[in-house]
């Protein structure tokens, strides 16, 4: 039997618990969001150059109920503003060898147990610069990360830039700690992993482990 057969069935098997485990005790959602008003979500982005708070308010003015959340999901991500692309990836040419970039991913192991991942790699040569392993990512957790990853101001005399996504983890209390060692805490926006692309390349979600980062990490790790 072949290695990857095996983490086929891993993979099917993680993938058949998590959907079980999600549904179980749940209630049907709300009904789906009609075509027209999609249309008209997307068609006041392209227009208006409006946010999801405004598109909702405006919304509501037409009788509308539709949460702001559902009006993100929505909202074209890519491509809406082109200038706005070509600034953020301007930036990130432009401060390459300053830039550290931090995130997580899951590991699955083989009793459906997950493991978080949280791992600082730099942009200048994808090098990894810390990385560690738990069952309980705290907002307390990443601060200590960072103090590891970054001993005695060291990162201010060799990069610049933090970024960053907008998970709920990264508290005020994770920007302050970036701030005091000499980084400027720099966040992507919503819904937007691409502009993180260094530590999140695109990959599908079922194979949350199989990035080139994510296996540079896993080999750092203690087996």
């Amino acid at each position: 039997m072949k290695p990857e057969t095996v983490i086929g069935w891993h993979r099917a098997g993680f993938a058949l618990y998590w959907k079980w485990l999600s549904r179980r005790g749940r209630l049907p959602g709300r009904p789906a969001v009609g075509r027209e008003v999609r249309d008209l979500v997307r068609r006041m982005a392209s227009e208006n150059r409006w946010g999801a708070p405004r598109i909702h308010g405006e919304l509501l003015k037409l009788g509308l109920s539709v949460s702001e959340r559902t009006v993100s999901r929505y909202l074209r991500q890519h491509g809406r503003w082109p200038e706005r692309r070509q600034s953020w990836l301007t930036f990130l040419r432009n401060h390459r060898e300053v830039l550290v970039a931090m995130d997580f991913f899951v590991v699955p192991t083989a009793t459906f147990r997950l493991l978080y991942v949280w791992f600082a790699i730099r942009h200048s040569r994808r090098e990894i610069v810390h990385c560690s392993v738990t069952e309980t990512p705290t907002a307390t957790w990443v601060v200590q990360q960072l103090r590891e990853a970054f001993p005695f101001d060291e990162a201010g005399r060799v990069s610049r830039y933090l970024v960053f996504d907008r998970d709920t983890i990264f508290s005020a209390g994770v920007v302050a700690a970036v701030a005091s060692m000499a980084l400027e805490p720099t966040r992507t926006s919503y819904q937007s992993p691409w502009q993180n692309g260094v530590s999140r390349p695109r990959h599908r979600a079922r194979r949350p482990a199989s990035s080139a980062p994510a296996q540079r990490v896993l080999g750092l790790l203690p087996r």
